[in-house]
C-alpha cells in the first residue's frame, strides 16, 4: 500500500520511498547544525530564518529521490541548500524593492525641494558614479550606461552586438562590483 501526503498545492502525492527517510535522516544527522548555521549566514531576520531552514529541510528531503551518488551526500545536501538560501535571498530581495500601497505617498515620492545639502550629497554620488564606469571596459561601460538611460535588454544588445541574456547577465555582473566598490569606499 502507498502512502500518500498532501503537498504544498493541495494535491496527494506518494510518500517518499524508504530510503530517502534513511538518507535524509543520515543527511540531518551529519550536516543539522551545519545547515542551521548556514542559514544564519544567509538570514539575519530569526523568522525568516526559521522559515529558510524549514525550506533547506524541506527541499533537502524531496531532493533524496533523485540522489544517485555521483557526489557525497553531504555535497549533495550542500549544493540543495545553497541552491535554496539563493533563491530565498534572491526573492527577498525582489520584494524589499516592491513598494507596498500601504506605504504614504510622502515617502514613494521624490523630495520637489531638496537642501542643498542633498544636491551636493547627489552630486557627489553622481561624481563616483561616473568614476566607477571610466574603470569598467569598454564594452561593459557601454552596457552599463545605456542600462542607466533606461534601455532594455534587447535595445543594449542590439547596440553592443552581445545578445541579450549576456547584457543581463554582465548588467547583473557590473551592478555587484560597483556595489562591492561603494561599500569599499564607505568603510574608507
Amino acid at each position: 500500500m502507498t502512502m500518500l501526503y498532501q503537498n504544498e498545492r493541495g494535491g496527494a502525492e506518494a510518500a517518499a520511498p524508504p530510503d530517502v527517510d534513511r538518507l535524509y535522516i543520515q543527511a540531518v544527522d551529519q550536516l543539522g547544525p551545519a545547515l542551521a548555521r548556514l542559514a544564519v549566514g544567509y538570514e539575519a531576520n530569526p523568522i525568516e530564518r526559521q522559515d529558510l531552514l524549514q525550506d533547506i529541510h524541506l527541499q533537502v528531503w524531496r531532493s533524496l529521490t533523485s540522489f544517485d551518488e555521483r557526489c557525497s551526500l553531504r555535497t549533495w545536501v550542500y549544493r540543495v541548500a545553497h541552491n535554496v538560501a539563493a533563491d530565498h535571498i534572491g526573492r527577498a530581495r525582489r520584494l524589499k524593492g516592491m513598494i507596498g500601497l500601504d506605504h504614504p505617498a510622502a515617502e514613494i515620492a521624490a523630495d520637489p525641494n531638496p537642501s542643498p545639502e542633498t544636491e551636493v550629497s547627489d552630486r557627489l554620488a553622481l561624481a563616483r558614479i561616473h568614476a566607477m564606469l571610466h574603470r569598467l571596459q569598454p564594452i561593459d561601460r557601454q552596457v552599463m550606461i545605456l542600462y542607466l538611460e533606461e534601455e532594455d535588454a534587447a535595445t543594449i544588445a542590439e547596440v553592443s552586438g552581445l545578445s541579450a541574456g549576456a547584457v543581463a547577465t554582465r548588467i547583473s555582473r557590473i551592478k555587484r562590483v560597483l556595489a562591492g566598490q561603494v561599500v569599499l569606499e564607505a568603510v574608507r
